[in-house]
């Protein structure tokens, strides 16, 4: 699960009241699989669309033609009203009242399936949900009536922009989702100068915060998450009027971050050791080149050619997928990412893709459609709710989203 999706997690917790999860079997029975559809073999409770819609977008931007039974199996994940849970074990059954509603998911799903090419059906319908669940302020929170926050309402931008619409003609109350992301930039100078901050605290104050501000970037930007690179940029930090300058402002204050700690990020979660976050890395790699302040981009994308192999192993398709990102955003080879064939890895968590381009794929073993709940993940829900109860405030994306 990657930093998004992690503190995504969260965001859902926290919406519903901050309960502490029921606790669960740290093994999974034996008997209990995944679905043979989806790509990576973690439990998919927290991340199912999400990893799924980001392992397909990477697919297509890569001009692989995915398995026709994963695409599938995202479409069958929607609910009646458009919206997109993350994950649903038994797409059979209607969504209810219970059935914890995920703008985020259903963001990226736009993004894929629009980029996929034949379903506007299900395009149409999420976009006028999401349209539906806008806040007042003009952005979106991870869950529907949740606050604004900086990483859904980019990540509701980019579905928007994809699937046809203007991102700042979509309003409510006269207020549109960039509206809502200038409330979450922080000024020049001092210790934000330019960032965003994921949301506001209890005192309505707000703190930089490096995911949120690759996140705004790229909202501000009006992108996706799958980007080419943009024009260079010599713009500097000034009083963000504009999203624009917003996004200049925010480039700049992830080019000095990144620089700092020698070309990548560090995570800092309450109580633990800081140490690098390669998925933050990568998204501001891909932030970065959208702006095209491609100096610093293309510095911290060799970063991630010499460290990010292991952690990609581990964290899987949503981790493979970020990186084919930063790699497409720079130019970057992904079939020689530092000796490394990203697109081949990323096929060889989920079914042989129907066209793989110019590498071969290694399908993952067949597995039964069920599901069941993986010790990592309720451990990361753990350490975030209490990371939360101290803090006050949620912290994404997705969601994490904090690197697994």
């Amino acid at each position: 699960m990657n930093v998004r999706r992690s503190a995504a997690v969260l965001a859902a917790v926290a919406v519903i009241g901050a309960a502490t999860p029921a606790a669960a079997d740290p093994s999974p029975s034996p008997s209990q699989a995944f679905p043979s559809a989806l790509y990576g073999d973690k439990d998919p409770k927290y991340d199912g669309v999400w990893r799924q819609s980001l392992a397909l977008l990477a697919q297509d931007t890569v001009g692989v033609k995915p398995a026709a039974k994963s695409v599938q199996w995202l479409t069958r994940q929607q609910c009646a009203d458009g919206s997109f849970a993350s994950y649903r074990p038994d797409p059979t059954t209607a969504c209810d009242a219970k059935t914890m509603l995920d703008t985020n998911a259903t963001s990226a799903a736009v993004q894929a399936l629009t980029a996929l090419g034949g379903h506007d059906d299900v395009i149409r319908k999420a976009v006028g949900w999401l349209k539906s669940v806008q806040n007042e302020d003009g952005g979106w929170g991870y869950a529907p009536g949740g606050a604004s926050d900086t990483n859904s309402t980019s990540i509701v931008i980019g579905a928007l922009a994809a699937a046809g619409e203007k991102p700042d003609q979509v309003e409510k109350d006269g207020k549109s989702p960039h509206d809502a992301l200038l409330k979450l930039a922080l000024p020049c100078g001092g210790d934000g100068d330019g960032a965003f901050a994921f949301q506001p605290d209890k005192k309505g104050q707000l703190a930089a915060n490096a995911d949120a501000t690759a996140a705004g970037v790229l909202g501000a930007l009006g992108k996706g998450m799958a980007v080419e690179p943009g024009k260079k940029s010599d713009a500097t930090c000034e009083k963000a009027a504009t999203p624009q300058q917003a996004a200049a402002n925010g480039a700049g204050y992830l080019t000095a971050a990144l620089a700092k700690d020698g070309n990548h990020l560090m995570s800092a979660l309450a109580g633990a050791e800081p140490q690098p976050d390669f998925g933050n890395t990568a998204d501001a790699v891909v932030a970065l080149a959208a702006q095209g302040d491609t100096a610093q981009a293309e510095k911290s994308v060799r970063w991630l050619e010499k460290n990010s192999a292991s952690w990609a192993a581990q964290s899987g398709p949503a981790a493979y997928a970020q990186l084919i990102f930063a790699a497409h955003a720079t130019g970057t080879n992904p079939r020689d990412f530092g000796g490394a064939d990203l697109v081949k890895q990323l096929n060889a968590t989920g079914p042989a893709p129907q066209t793989a381009g110019k590498t071969t794929s290694g399908a993952a073993d067949e597995k039964e459609d069920s599901g069941s709940d993986f010790f990592g993940v309720w451990w990361y829900v753990g350490v975030c709710l209490v990371a939360g109860i101290g803090i006050g405030f949620l912290f994404t994306g997705r969601k994490k989203q904090r690197q697994l």
